[in-house]
């Protein structure tokens, strides 16, 4: 029971995240901008559960009301479409800090399942984080991209299906690295404990 608390507010948040943009392409031309600047309101909302609060999670927070309160304000459609932009600004900021400030994102996830990650695993880990540093500044430059000059329904199908799509792409293509680079790093170790076997004969 515990455990299903725990999962709901991420569980809600997934699921209004990948329905904010197609809520946003139907309610164009329909519903007020202002109004659907609740939905926004109701993404931040839903996030609230799940933060500690950090100091990005607070700019993040910031940023999506500051979206709302303009589209409310002006009655505008263009900031409830910059939401993905801010979603891959903040994920940049966080995976790239990191890369500052180790150890690495992907490191801090692969230790939640292997704390004695060895040396190589470190470089990998970190090699990855910056991929997907990569991968937000390029998703966040579409994002905008569609947000400015394209219509609705092409921001819509980007924002809520491309764009994961691409992200699963990526999550599918590491995971396949990932098998290759281990392998290959057990086959040096085996290699190696065999010339050092051979050396003591």
């Amino acid at each position: 029971m515990q455990n299903i608390r725990r999962l709901l507010p991420t569980v809600v948040t997934s699921l209004v995240t990948l329905l904010y943009p197609l809520a946003i392409w139907l309610g164009h031309g329909r519903v007020e901008p202002r109004l659907l600047a609740l939905l926004l309101v109701l993404a931040a909302a839903t996030r609230l559960p799940a933060l500690k609060l950090s100091r990005a999670s607070r700019w993040w927070l910031a940023g999506a009301l500051l979206l709302a309160a303009v589209a409310i304000w002006n009655n505008a459609l263009l900031p409830l479409k910059l939401y993905p932009v801010l979603v891959n600004l903040g994920m940049l900021t966080v995976f790239g800090y990191s890369l500052y400030a180790p150890p690495s994102m992907i490191e801090r996830m692969a230790r939640l399942s292997d704390p004695a990650l060895p040396a190589y695993a470190v470089a990998y880990t970190r090699r990855v984080t910056q991929v997907w540093c990569g991968f937000f500044v390029i998703n966040g430059m579409l994002a905008l991209l569609t947000a400015v000059w394209a219509s609705a329904a092409v921001w819509s199908l980007y924002n809520g299906v491309l764009a994961y799509v691409l992200m699963g792409c990526l999550f599918a293509g590491e995971y396949l690295v990932r098998i290759v680079v281990r392998r290959r790093h057990r086959q040096l170790a085996v290699q190696a404990d065999g010339q050092s076997d051979g050396q003591h004969v």
